[in-house]
């Protein structure tokens, strides 16, 4: 049996980059026990032909799965179904700084549903602080996006972002994920600068997202950019420390 009849296709009209699609689809077989703990993956050249995948499409979604322990890579005889599964369904997520995704992006590729709650979402007019940081002049047009975001029904975030107005044709565009939207407007970012402080959750954001005042937070702030060097998105996310792990990637210099 070929793997992609064994795990399922990808399917064309979903969003999301591909090697996260890929991720979701093994995830879901290993949950829905179809790979077993301890199962062969093919190797990477015949994933590529069964899914008619670039070799870097493939190694990167193999490399997220083996970053969140889901598998494993054993000298000389090729990638399996992690035996130890314990940590990859622990109900914790693994926020990568290597790659540049949205919210729902990550929730999609580990196989969880990713869900909103609206707190703002409205036009006005750039703040001298929001001015500086997107490199618009006083009284451009912005909009800004504040919400709850959940995992499976669970709280997970708390979410706020300013895109300037020439970015999206109107705030209304964006239903669920804004790198969604942004992208089919053309304005997906290419790379961002992030900062990450680890906070106590102040009493009004925790009652937000039910959980308690002075719990570990998260504290993320995010300037996104575009290829030409604008700035397309500045974020300030309040993750939930019992329910992230931040993981990077590091190499020689």
């Amino acid at each position: 049996m070929a793997f992609v009849d064994q795990i399922g296709a990808l399917r064309e009209n979903e969003a999301g980059p591909r090697y996260m699609r890929l991720q979701k689809l093994i995830r879901h077989a290993v949950d829905s026990r179809r790979l077993a703990a301890g199962a062969a993956l093919p190797s990477e050249r015949d994933l590529c032909e069964e899914y008619g995948l670039s070799r870097v499409t493939i190694r990167k979604a193999i490399d997220g799965l083996v970053e969140e322990g889901l598998l494993e890579r054993r000298q000389g005889a090729g990638t399996f179904v992690s035996e130890n599964l314990q940590k990859a369904s622990s109900g914790r997520v693994e926020k990568s700084f290597s790659a540049l995704s949205s919210f729902s992006e990550d929730m999609m590729a580990r196989g969880r549903k990713p869900g909103n709650k609206w707190i703002d979402r409205s036009e006005g007019l750039v703040t001298p602080e929001e001015s500086l940081s997107l490199g618009l002049s006083p009284g451009s047009k912005v909009y800004r996006f504040q919400r709850i975001r959940y995992a499976d029904g669970v709280t997970m975030a708390l979410e706020g972002a300013t895109v300037p107005g020439w970015g999206l044709p109107s705030v209304a565009t964006v239903e669920n994920s804004l790198y969604t939207a942004l992208q089919q407007a053309g304005h997906r970012p290419v790379r961002a600068l992030q900062r990450v402080r680890a906070i106590g959750f102040p009493a009004e954001m925790a009652d937000l997202l039910g959980i308690a005042a002075g719990d570990p937070c998260l504290f993320i702030e995010r300037r996104a950019f575009l290829p030409d060097g604008r700035v397309i998105e500045i974020t300030h996310s309040y993750y939930r420390g019992d329910a992230y792990d931040l993981v990077a990637e590091l190499s020689e210099i």
